[in-house]
């Protein structure tokens, strides 16, 4: 049988990984337990077992899932949801939850992201106002019924709350090393809701859904400009970003899911978006471990095509450019 401190070992280590630095562990149990320090420290020492009442107490104060906890190396997973649109869960709530996450993710002190993109990552739609506002609308429009969007037009003025802790999600996430698999139907997903808005009648000025295209070809020059430097750094910028920080590759095998892995000074947290962009996140281990391990599987078969990879690059991102030129065509065949 497992020893029962491994159990609390875990509990500490995830509560530490969610914490700024800045933040002392202990002054954090001691007060939430009303415990001293000494007594704070044999706890996480694994010296005292915690009682049940004060395993309650810091599984809610943290949110985290006991039952989580006690299946670290079962087949039976426990996911945590974020889903818009159940209990009032907004957009708003939705991003400033992201937003928590990357900021725990920066501050640790080994950080690595992979994200298997079916999609644009979500980070990348604040690079652009015009972006964020048809995805914000977007989102809005299909997936909260009650949103107030019923009988609303779409323009590309972004709301400004949203829009401003989008660019603090894209500002993190720039500076994570970060490795990014794609296919060339990553972007087709905003093309299909684009040419969806536009036949529904959904644009207030037709203009726009040509001023979006060209803003899509901006953003892929810009992405395309991050490859080859092999680091993030904002639309603007030179590669002045951490060199080394960012890998990109291309999938031309299988279209994944939208699945991110993130490590954390030796922990590991899946994310995985279903209806959309809901998502269910664990740290079960052995989950992480099949996740991480089928990942890095499609990288193997995947085309490295940041770095000196200049013709295979060229060749993908001018796919691409094709793919948004075609939808302009369309548009402008039925007006």
């Amino acid at each position: 049988m497992e020893p029962q401190n491994s159990i609390q070992e875990i509990l500490f280590q995830l509560i530490k990984s969610r914490l700024t630095p800045n933040i002392s562990f202990v002054h954090e149990l001691s007060e939430l337990l009303a415990i001293s320090y000494d007594s704070a420290y044999r706890r996480i020492r694994g010296e005292k077992e915690l009682s049940l009442d004060e395993l309650k107490t810091i599984c809610l104060h943290y949110k985290i899932s006991i039952d989580a906890l006690f299946n670290q190396k079962s087949n039976h997973v426990i996911f945590t949801s974020l889903a818009i649109g159940e209990n009032g869960f907004s957009i708003e709530h939705w991003l400033k939850s992201l937003l928590g996450a990357i900021k725990q993710i920066y501050a640790a002190k080994e950080r690595e992201i992979i994200y298997a993109a079916k999609d644009i990552p979500v980070f990348y739609f604040f690079e652009f106002p015009e972006i964020a506002a048809f995805k914000i609308y977007f989102w809005n429009k299909t997936l909260i019924p009650a949103s107030g969007y019923e009988n609303k037009m779409l323009t590309l003025d972004a709301p400004e709350g949203l829009y401003e802790t989008g660019r603090l999600l894209l500002d993190h996430y720039i500076k994570i090393p970060t490795i990014e698999i794609w296919s060339e139907e990553t972007i087709s997903s905003v093309l299909r809701q684009i040419e969806y808005c536009f036949a529904s009648g959904f644009f207030a000025r037709t203009d726009d859904v040509f001023k979006l295209c060209d803003v899509l070809e901006s953003w892929l020059d810009h992405v395309q400009l991050q490859a080859e430097c092999g680091s993030h750094f904002r639309l603007g910028s030179s590669c002045e970003g951490i060199k080394g920080n960012y890998q990109l590759f291309n999938n031309e095998v299988l279209v994944t899911d939208n699945t991110i892995l993130v490590n954390t000074d030796g922990l590991k947290t899946s994310y995985n978006t279903y209806n959309v962009i809901n998502q269910l996140i664990t740290t079960n281990p052995v989950f992480c471990d099949q996740i991480d391990n089928s990942l890095r599987n499609l990288m193997q078969k995947s085309t490295l095509i940041s770095g000196t990879s200049a013709k295979e690059r060229h060749r993908f991102f001018k796919t691409l450019h094709e793919k948004i030129k075609a939808l302009r065509v369309r548009i402008e065949r039925s007006i």
